[in-house]
């Protein structure tokens, strides 16, 4: 085999490459014995490079084309060699073809979650992960520096490499950023463009370019997103009066759908749910549940007797005091505030469920407050 391997070698004076692998940035020509004969015809595509490399040494570089190797195209060879022969027999040599495309959706992603100081939330644990782009800038500083004699090297050969500087300056800039954990999502853009730029003359180090660095997620532990979701389910719940008053409610309904099926178990949980709701308004209004002292000694209680539910309060009104709001104030402390002059009737006031502040005499239930007596006559004056 190796004699035909040789044999065919002399005949053929093309030296190219069409591999159509996605991963490789490096092939190396493949002729017996390394002899390239004179004259041969080498092509470089597009988006190739080729280096022609005598004895271990850069001898030249090619850019896309057709070329005949010959003395006069090959100065610094024949300069290195010195030949008298001006290569008229076969000269050993070889020849690597760069892939100069951009090579994209290769993986990066921190192993361990990255600690950082959030204004917020205090310490957290952050992990992140995107993708990145790269591409051949110089081929000489690529072979001289990674691929050495590879004969075919591939992406994967120097990703992990990559992808440990990529994650190293990511975590500095993330844990120096100060950025809430928040507002990570709304700044995934800027926090790409600085770190390409923080990275970007390392990767020139061994003669590739990072294109782009896209950061997809910025995600905390699942303990803490679990926290967060209870944390915003209760902010949509909003009243939760109101929620426990729909889910008996709905309770109601359930078992009014059903009568005859699970007819104790709607009744348990209609009861469950008006209970809870009524143990949820008695912590909202604790004015209405009597004091343990105030009960007589072996009476039962209020919560085990039978008792009607609680009076409804009456409305209680802030008042505006030298451009500040004070109190909110019940009925009769209103009344007595009129009677000192602290209170008058365009006096501004407001209680719940009002839109804006108001006279009070603008408000009817406060008409108790001011009794019957009339209003000042416009422009009277002193009697």
């Amino acid at each position: 085999m190796a004699l035909m391997d040789k044999i065919f070698g002399e005949f053929v004076d093309v030296i190219e490459w069409t591999d159509s692998s996605p991963d490789t940035l490096v092939w190396r020509f493949e002729r017996y014995g390394n002899e390239i004969k004179h004259g041969a015809k080498l092509t470089v595509r597009e988006g190739q490079m080729a280096v022609f490399v005598n004895e271990g040494e850069v001898a030249d570089i090619f850019q896309p084309g057709m070329y005949e190797l010959l003395t006069a195209n090959l100065p610094i060879l024949s300069t290195l060699q010195n030949w008298h022969h001006g290569f008229q027999s076969p000269f050993k040599a070889e020849v690597y073809f760069f892939n100069m495309r951009r090579y994209t959706d290769l993986k990066w992603g921190t192993k361990n979650p990255v600690i950082v100081r959030d204004p917020e939330f205090g310490m957290v644990r952050l992990r992140a992960f995107g993708t990145y782009e790269i591409r051949i800038t110089d081929p000489a500083v690529l072979l001289r520096e990674i691929v050495g004699t590879d004969e075919h090297f591939t992406t994967s050969e120097i990703s992990n490499q990559l992808r440990n500087l990529i994650v190293t300056r990511f975590t500095a800039v993330l844990g120096s950023s100060g950025i809430p954990v928040l507002d990570l999502a709304g700044n995934n853009d800027h926090l790409s463009r600085f770190v390409t730029g923080r990275i970007a003359p390392e990767f020139a180090n061994y003669g590739l370019e990072l294109t782009k660095l896209l950061v997809e997620n910025i995600s905390l532990p699942k303990e803490v997103e679990e926290a967060m979701d209870r944390r915003t389910s209760m902010g949509v719940v909003g009243d939760l009066s109101r929620y426990s008053q729909f889910q008996a409610a709905e309770a109601m309904r359930t078992a009014a759908a059903n009568p005859g099926e699970g007819g104790a178990a709607a009744g348990m949980g209609l009861g469950m749910g008006m209970a809870m709701a009524q143990q949820m308004a008695n912590a909202m209004n604790p004015q209405a549940q009597p004091s343990a002292a105030a009960q007589p000694s072996g009476q039962p209680s209020a919560q085990t007797a039978a008792a009607p539910p609680p009076l409804p309060q009456a409305r209680r009104y802030h008042v505006a005091r030298d451009g500040q709001a004070s109190g909110p104030f019940d009925l009769a402390t209103l009344k007595a505030m009129a009677g000192r002059g602290e209170l008058a009737r365009d006096t501004l006031v407001w209680t719940e469920g009002m839109a804006s502040w108001e006279q009070a005499a603008a408000r009817p239930d406060l008409s108790p407050v001011f009794g019957s007596a009339p209003p000042p006559i416009p422009g009277g004056g002193a009697a």
